[in-house]
């Protein structure tokens, strides 16, 4: 007998591992933006962005250095160059008149390299290179901006959880109640202490109760499939989360959020940099205006055969250094028109400078405000809740008395779950507003 329960039991522990082994880990805040950081193909994007800029910039660099180029060519010549005699004046040498000499070679292969460093560029290379650089400065903090857009969903998706959470907890209690108000209401009609219509009040309110809880447990598994999303698991992985959900006074006032993000807000230094970037392609524009000065050093191999080693009419070998200025002074405008394009990018990247202020001042103040708007709705409901409780303590103790009637309960308590609610909400949106003003102040973090 004792063999077979052991069995039974090896049985049974064997058929549930698989389902134990798939509890939900316990996840913190930290881990969970650690994971949604790693998965984000948003920031992925930004740092594609941010290697190509680096490239673009280690690109522009290389138009300081020579340039090194090399060709090998054949020609072949339809017949060897030659030399005839012709006009000789009478004399020794008039014999010669119409003597053909070879002076050249029917098949000739040449090999040249060439170095070319520019000298100057009418600053043209400096400017396009310091605005490649910016470029790459902006794409860096472009990707840390993303990161603090993650880390702000994350956030917000983590507190919503915690939220409904709440919610659902203050339904659940709210339905032991109701379900032990209902007993108690069924106990009294049955000796006749109450009217019929009591019991069912009760009843219905029970139901209601249930059908809340069923809207709050919805609202729960939501949230996590939000969760889910932002983290990029799949929607249907199980989520349990370290409930961090506190409230904790915020001392700084609106002025010294501005002045935070001021410092710190990405997209207030990106658009710095792009309105400097463009300062900078309009110096690489002007820098058409200007000649080129270039230093040219180039060596030349020459034969009659693929070695280059010579032919009995040329040297293997030959070498020059050069100088040469180039300035195109008339292109029907084209420089012009390409300057006025970089001065009027410019001017936008101003403007948008200028507009990025406002509306990053707009919603700073907007967060603050609705900070501050939650924060006095957790005082407001802590004071309720407490209120509720005793409302609904004494309206408990009045019925058991029968002096109050089972409505005065039911009224009790619905005002008691109404202020758990409302609790749990503002606790809620209170943390989702912290985390959207600390990302509009671009100080947000784990």
């Amino acid at each position: 007998m004792n063999i077979k329960i052991r069995w039974i039991l090896a049985l049974t522990a064997t058929v549930l591992m698989p389902f134990t082994g798939n509890a939900a880990e316990l996840l913190t805040l930290e881990e969970s933006i650690d994971i949604a950081l790693k998965n984000s193909l948003t920031i992925n994007i930004a740092r594609e962005g941010t290697k190509s800029a680096e490239a673009q910039r280690k690109e522009a660099f290389t138009g300081f250095l020579p340039k090194f180029n090399t060709s090998y060519s054949y020609t072949r010549l339809n017949e060897a160059p030659f030399s005839r005699f012709q006009g000789l004046p009478p004399g020794p040498l008039y014999g010669m008149n119409g003597m053909e000499i070879p002076a050249g070679t029917q098949d000739n292969y040449n090999w040249t390299i060439e170095a070319r460093q520019p000298l100057f560029t009418g600053g043209g290379l400096i400017a396009g290179y310091q605005a490649s650089k910016i470029g790459e400065e902006a794409a860096q903090i472009e990707e840390e901006a993303k990161k603090q857009d993650v880390v702000q969903e994350v956030k917000i998706a983590y507190y919503d959880i915690l939220r409904t959470q709440r919610i659902q907890e203050a339904a659940r209690q709210s339905v032991e109640m109701l379900s032990a108000h209902r007993i108690v209401a069924q106990n009294y009609f049955q000796v006749g202490m109450i009217p019929k219509n009591d019991l069912l009040h009760a009843e219905v309110e029970l139901a209601n109760g249930q059908q809340s809880l069923i809207k709050a447990q919805n609202a729960v598994e939501m949230a996590k499939a939000r969760f889910n999303t932002v983290l990029k698991r799949k929607i249907f992985t199980p989520v349990n989360i370290e409930d961090i959900l506190k409230y904790q006074p915020y001392e700084k006032s609106l002025e010294n959020c501005w002045d935070v993000a001021v410092k710190n807000r990405p997209e207030l230094k990106i658009a710095t940099l792009k309105t400097a970037q463009a300062g900078k392609l309009v110096k690489a524009a002007r820098s058409e205006y200007f000649p080129t000065v270039s230093l040219i050093a180039n060596y030349g191999r020459f034969g009659d055969n693929p070695s280059v080693t010579g032919s009995n009419f040329k040297d293997a070998e030959n070498w020059y250094v050069m100088g040469v200025a180039s300035w195109n002074f008339w292109e029907w405008g084209r420089t012009k028109y390409r300057v006025d394009a970089s001065r009027a990018k410019e001017n936008q990247a101003a403007d948008s400078l200028k507009e990025m202020n406002d509306q990053i001042t707009l919603e700073i103040k907007y967060a603050y405000l609705i900070l501050q708007e939650a924060e006095n709705q957790i005082t407001v409901s802590q004071k309720v809740i407490e209120q509720a409780e005793e409302n609904f303590r004494i309206a408990e103790e009045r019925f058991k008395e029968r002096v109050a009637t089972s409505t005065e309960v039911l009224d009790a308590q619905t005002l008691l779950t109404k202020a758990k609610s409302e609790y749990a909400n503002a606790l809620g949106n209170y943390n989702i507003s912290y985390a959207r003003l600390q990302r509009a102040m671009g100080i947000i973090s784990r």
